[in-house]
């Protein structure tokens, strides 16, 4: 089955949308306007119940359908907030919040799912619920884990869950998944190292940090290059080096900071024990001395057996199952989406936004021609977890 014939006819509004969103871009939880854009078009849609203030902005949208002698009731979820980037894509409905750009498609992701709301508000040709989420703060709020802890899963009886995110460089009509962590747990951690300060031209009466900090740069790296198993996934990076004011001085601390990401839990723990490990006793061999904070971030990004097989083949049915790569490479950058496949299961998939600028980038836009092919998944998802009965 292509893609619907009704959701192509309204392509142009979803897109229009999608536009009126881009020019006006808002960060993490404070995406007000945005959401009662949202609110207001859910409403005219005749969705019978819009609940707003979910994850302090979040909002969800219940559409009933024809029946519902199932009880059952599927989530499917977009995110709603841009970045601080200062745009530079040049088009006529660029960003006109100086500084915030819509550089991650959030736009279209949100669009897509109220064009799936209208269809869905039409036709109800579905038994039981759907249950559209519009999420605050992914960009490193965690607002998924707020609308989780509101009780979003409970309150509107959610069995499972789906998310969607565009992909530059995956071809238009065409979609990737993967079974089993498709976006990495991102950690961060701070290492803050105390030595003996002293005169540049006398280092034998000082501890050097800044020498005690190369050490445990490069040996952090052994941690992955010879602790973790090479068929695994694990990614530390040390970003930050701060230490000394002087050019003749020995400073008595210096600071490291840094992410780790992981795509197995094992791996994930294994590394801060080693971090734990490693970094004190190396500091302790020049006799200096170093303390390691370890702050777990998002979560792996699981996709579900069943449910990733599932959405495989709504993919396959929009756009043929040659169009559908059930085996993309997983991504070492994060999703808080995995909050809610930890309490629900579900999955992740990545939809083709053509040869566009990558994401997080100054000239990146979300390709309107993508629209039809989400909006379309996300309605045969609902329609084939949920059919008429």
């Amino acid at each position: 089955m292509p893609i619907i014939n009704r959701i192509a006819d309204f392509q142009a509004d979803i897109a229009a949308w999608r536009r009126d969103l881009h020019a006006h871009p808002e960060l993490l939880f404070e995406v007000h306007r945005t959401a009662a854009f949202v609110a207001e078009k859910l409403r005219s849609f005749g969705v019978d119940e819009v609940v707003t203030g979910l994850g302090r902005t979040g909002i969800v949208g219940i559409i009933r359908g024809n029946t519902n002698q199932s009880g059952r009731s599927v989530g499917l979820r977009a995110d709603m907030d841009a970045l601080p980037i200062t745009e530079a894509s040049g088009k006529p409905y660029a960003s006109t919040n100086q500084g915030l750009m819509h550089a991650c498609g959030h736009d279209g992701h949100t669009a897509m799912l109220l064009g799936a709301a209208r269809y869905l508000a039409e036709t109800r040709n579905f038994d039981g619920a759907v249950a559209v989420i519009f999420q605050p703060a992914e960009e490193g709020g965690g607002g998924g884990r707020e609308m989780v802890e509101d009780g979003i899963m409970e309150r509107f009886g959610i069995s499972e869950v789906f998310g969607m995110h565009n992909m530059p460089g995956v071809p238009l009509g065409r979609f990737a998944i993967r079974e089993g962590g498709i976006m990495a747990g991102t950690d961060e951690f701070i290492i803050d190292i105390e030595g003996h300060g002293g005169h540049a031209a006398m280092p034998h009466l000082a501890i050097d940090p800044v020498i005690v900090s190369a050490h445990i740069i490069t040996g952090l790296q052994t941690l992955v290059s010879r602790n973790v198993n090479p068929i695994r996934q694990a990614v530390l990076s040390v970003t930050t080096v701060n230490a000394g004011t002087a050019h003749n001085v020995i400073p008595r601390t210096a600071q490291l900071k840094g992410t780790v990401r992981t795509l197995d839990e094992s791996v994930r723990r294994q590394m801060e024990e080693g971090m734990k490990r490693l970094a004190p006793q190396l500091a302790e061999a020049f006799g200096a001395s170093a303390t390691v904070t370890y702050r777990h971030g998002y979560p792996i990004t699981v996709n579900e057996p069943a449910q990733t097989a599932f959405a495989a083949s709504v993919a396959s049915e929009i756009v043929g199952e040659d169009n559908v790569d059930t085996n993309i490479d997983p991504m070492m950058g994060g999703e808080d989406f995995a909050y809610m496949l930890n309490a629900r299961p579900g999955a992740y998939i990545f939809v083709g936004n053509g040869e566009s600028s990558d994401l997080h980038t100054d000239a990146y836009d979300f390709n309107d021609e993508a629209i039809p092919y989400g909006v379309s998944f996300w309605v045969r998802v609902a329609e084939r977890l949920l059919p008429a009965a």
